[in-house]
Formats: structure tokens, sequence, C-alpha cells
């Protein structure tokens, strides 16, 4: 189904009709431990887009990721290199702070790509952000990707940006999400294609 008329305010996407951004899929996770889209990352769309909406973890303090994979699922390591910033703010005002994250980032690594800052487990507190994803079906260059998350922890509200690549010529053809502790995590998971 199309996104609609307000796809150039959600994803910047300029110039292009509204049958152009297609809603492909829609998961929910309630106490699961991995969200994983095996099918429909091919070809087709030039551009992929995932938005997670309310990801609250089991575990206090746990971050959200996210991996590729170039065999439909059966293995999620494919090497990345990538870079992190973020921004937060106390809710008591001190201290605010923006910098570099440098254990947040992947230098030739397979392991999952952290999304989020520490999220906190309480029931009103969670995680929402977007991951744009470029070429994936690509046989002949890497996979750009970035991130932008919203998340708030410890009473502190975090801003999170990533960028990298997924550093394989193979088409990169599923997506797995989860939680660095390896615990459950509920939230929502929606993938669009842009072509």
């Amino acid at each position: 189904m199309p996104l609609g008329a307000h796809k150039v305010a959600l994803f910047g996407v300029a110039g292009v009709s509204t049958g152009d951004v297609v809603l492909l899929s829609t998961q929910t996770a309630s106490g699961a431990s991995e969200i994983e889209f095996t099918s429909g990352i091919d070809s087709t769309y030039g551009e992929y887009i995932f938005a997670f909406y309310n990801v609250n973890p089991a575990t206090d303090a746990d971050n959200f990721t996210f991996n590729g994979s170039i065999d439909g699922g059966s293995n999620y390591n494919v090497t990345k290199t990538s870079s992190s910033f973020t921004a937060n703010q106390d809710e008591d005002g001190d201290p605010a702070a923006m910098a570099y994250e440098t254990s947040l980032d992947l230098a030739q690594g397979t392991g999952y790509q952290i999304l989020t800052g520490n999220m906190a487990n309480d029931a009103d507190m969670c995680g929402n952000g977007i991951i744009h994803l470029f070429n994936p079906a690509s046989t002949t260059y890497v996979k750009h990707f970035y991130s932008e998350s919203s998340d708030n922890g410890s009473n502190r509200a975090m801003h999170s940006f990533r960028a990298g690549y997924f550093n394989t010529t193979s088409a990169v053809n599923a997506i797995s999400f989860k939680v660095v502790s390896g615990g459950n995590f509920d939230g929502t998971i929606k993938m669009w294609g842009v072509k």
C-alpha cells in the first residue's frame, strides 16, 4: 500500500509519486528476542526504510541493534564500518553533552550495529528511530546505511546518529533487530521500499 501524501515530510523523499514509497511489512514484538525481515529485500527498490516504534527492552540500560545477512537470514554477520555520535540531556538539565561514541562504531566488525543509547526498561520509557539502507541487492557496490533514533534512559533524553556501510559486494537480503543483552523486547518495526 502506498504511504501517501505525507512521505516527503516523513522521509525527505521529494520528487516521487505516492506509489514510489510502499509499506512492505510490519512486525510487532511482544517479549521477543529478535525481529527478522527475511523476504522483500531485493532489487525491486533502491532504498529500504525501517522505522522502529516504542521499543522497550526487558533489561535496563540496553541498546537496540541491527545486522544484515547475505544468506537469507541463516547468518547475521556482514562486515560493517560505521561512525556514531550522540547528543543527550538529563532531566535536571545537567550535564548536557554531544560527543562521538567510539565504543559504538564498528571498524570492519561483524557484530550488530548499536542504534540507540542506553534505553531504560521502565514501563513509560522506549526508543524510536529510522534506518535508511541503500541498494542492498547490488552485487557491485557496498551497501550504505544511516540511522537516527530518540530514546530515554537513566532519566536522560538521547538523540543518536549512526552511519556506515555493509562492506560486501554480495546482496544483503535479510535484516535482524535485537537488543544487546540478548534478552527480550517489545516494539513495532515497519519496512518500506522506495523506488
